[in-house]
Order: structure tokens, then sequence, then C-alpha cells
């Protein structure tokens, strides 16, 4: 049987739970910031970036592959800025069809001029909510703290998390450089944000193994778990995630991007969709890994063995693994699981087939 084609995958309601604003900027907007500030990059032209950058390529290491950040952060430091990247980057995704998603950055990190916390976060959350009400994306914020910097910042980070509840932010994460930096050290941060009833991601199993994800479920309190790929190195706690419907935010191209499995076929995703676990498939970096939800899940069927009622099924657990109140969640569970009941892919690929054909004709 023919795989599905890309298009299809294109048309389906989705969500996108883990996507880094400062990964997953234009490269034509990072060259027009850029040349508005007067601020040198390593190549002037779209061609030279996407190289300096490494973009989508396998650099077989998350800090080599971290590296690409300090090109877009340089230029996003300005109100201006962060608002195109925020309001760029929702328009993205609706093109997609990304009806919900949750935007991860970490403030701290756009304060080189001298922007305050505050100003950051209200900027980035007005671009998300102004491309809500031209492109109809629902769309909300979780702030990152980094590992490698300190347990003080992530505080603060988690103090704005407080703050900004129920004005747009939804969940608090620890991201940056995984190895020889346990999620332990930063435990203030998340005992403060636990107790506002707030949630929790960590990025936790990408580039060290499986007691980085006990460590973030049961030191930290996380509700789901960014990227989790050495899971299946302990079946316990692997159970433990399956008994216990803890979402797993997989984002399969960056996995291999960064050197954190071998290839697409050998993504531990399947293995934990079989096993019953809430997989979620995600972008991670638009930019840096040079792909869309769409992509992710059309590599899954093509490459992973993923039907089409596998995807589908993949696409509710994301609904389902939102950190949304739960008569929102409801509304989006009904409204996608009746346009998913009566989605004809092979529709969708008879008029992409028609389309080329008139083209040529």
């Amino acid at each position: 049987m023919e795989p599905l084609s890309l298009a299809v995958f294109e048309r389906l309601p989705k969500t996108d739970l883990h996507v880094h604003l400062d990964g997953s900027m234009r490269l034509e907007t990072v060259l027009e910031l850029a040349e508005e500030q007067g601020i040198e990059l390593p190549a002037i032209d779209v061609p030279g970036l996407r190289a300096a950058m490494h973009i989508g390529e396998i650099t077989g290491s998350l800090v080599k592959y971290l590296e690409a950040f300090d090109v877009t952060l340089k230029v996003l430091q300005t109100r201006d800025a962060l608002y195109r990247a925020a309001f760029e980057l929702a328009e993205d995704a609706a093109r997609e069809n990304v009806r919900y998603m949750e935007v991860r950055y970490s403030p701290m990190l756009h304060t080189r001029q001298g922007l305050r916390l505050t100003t950051v976060v209200e900027t980035v959350l007005k671009g998300l909510h102004d491309a809500e009400l031209r492109h109809g994306i629902v769309s909300r914020v979780i702030v990152c703290g980094i590992r490698n910097i300190s347990p003080a910042s992530s505080l603060q980070m988690a103090e704005l998390v407080v703050a900004y509840k129920n004005r747009g932010v939804v969940g608090f994460d620890l991201a940056g450089a995984e190895d020889d930096h346990p999620a332990k050290e930063h435990q203030e941060a998340f005992q403060l944000v636990r107790q506002n009833n707030i949630n929790v991601t960590i990025h936790a199993g990408e580039a060290y193994g499986p007691p980085s994800i006990a460590q973030a479920l049961h030191i930290c309190g996380a509700h789901r778990i960014g990227h989790g790929c050495r899971l299946r190195e302990d079946g316990d706690l692997l159970h433990y995630v399956v008994d216990h419907r803890i979402p797993l935010e997989c984002c399969p191209s960056s996995n291999v991007q960064t050197g954190a499995v071998r290839s697409l076929a050998t993504h531990p995703m399947r293995l934990y969709f079989n096993l019953g676990a809430r997989v979620t498939v995600n972008t991670d970096n638009r930019l840096v890994t040079d792909t869309t939800v769409s992509k992710e899940m059309y590599l899954m069927h093509t490459e992973m063995g993923f039907t089409f009622e596998d995807v589908k099924q993949v696409i509710m657990n994301g609904f389902k693994s939102a950190f949304m109140p739960f008569h929102e969640k409801r509304r989006f569970l009904e409204t996608t699981a009746a346009e998913l009941e009566g989605f004809d892919p092979a529709s969708v690929d008879a008029e992409a087939g028609e389309s080329v054909v008139q083209a040529i004709g």
C-alpha cells in the first residue's frame, strides 16, 4: 500500500506542545532583524546562514545543536523582534492546521539590552494573542529555567510563571544542557511552581539516562516529560510512565539530529506507543531542525511504522496532554474527534494529484 502524502498530515488538526520560540524563527526574519539592529551574523543570506547554523543537519550532540541559538538570541533582544518572532511562529503553525500550541522560552535570555523580564513575557504573549485573533490558533506559554545557568535564575523564572498564571503562561520547564546539570538542583523553583498549582514539564532522558527522568518525576514533580528517549533503558520506570499516563513530548527529527537516537527507524516512540504510553509528537525547534508537526507525522508514517489510525491516536494524545483547563480541553477533544472521524485521507491525496495534473497541463 502506498504511503499517504505529506498533504494529508498538513490537513489534520493537531497540537505542538514542545516548541522553542528562539529555535523556531524564519531565517529571513533573523537576517532582517540583524540588518535593522546592526548585528553581524555568520552569513548575510539565507543559504549561508542555513549552512552556518547547521539547519536540519545531524550534529550528533545536544551541545552542538544548541549553538544555533547563539545566532537567534542575538536578534531577539527588543520588543519588536520578540513580538514578530512570536506572531510568525503562531502564523506558521496555523498554516499547517496546528490548533493549539505551547511555546516555551526563557525570558532571562532576552534581557541583554535592558528589557525587563515582565516586558519580555508580555510582548511574547501579545504576539501570540494577535496571531490567535488573525489565524484562530490558540497559543500559550511555558517559561523555562536553564539547567546550566543557575538554580537562582530558575527560581526567578518560576516567580514569573506564578505572576502570569491565568494570563497566558501555563507551565514551567527546565531546559538546557542536561548532562552534568541534574534537575534536582533546581528544586526550589519547582516547589514554588507546584505550590501554586501550576503545570510542570521537564527536558529529561534526552542527553542523559533514566535517572534524569526519575528525578524529573519523583523529585521535581513533572506532569510531562520532554523527549524521554532513554526511558526504554529502564523497563520499570517505563511502565510507571505508562501506568500513570504521563505524557511524553516526543520530537523524533530533533532527537536524530542531536544524536539522542541513531535514526527514525530506531526511535523508541514506536515502542512507547505500542506499550500504551501517552506519546505526543512535536517539532522542538522548527528552524533548527527544519521541520513542522505535519512533517514529523509524515515521517512517523513513512519511517517509523505508524498507520493513519495510529497517527490519529497521537493527535488525540496531544490534546489530552495539553496544559489547559478541563472544560476547554474537552471542547478541543470533542471537535477534534469529530473532525478525525470524518477525515478521508484518500480524498486529500486524490485532490493533491489533480492539482499536480492541472499544474502540469
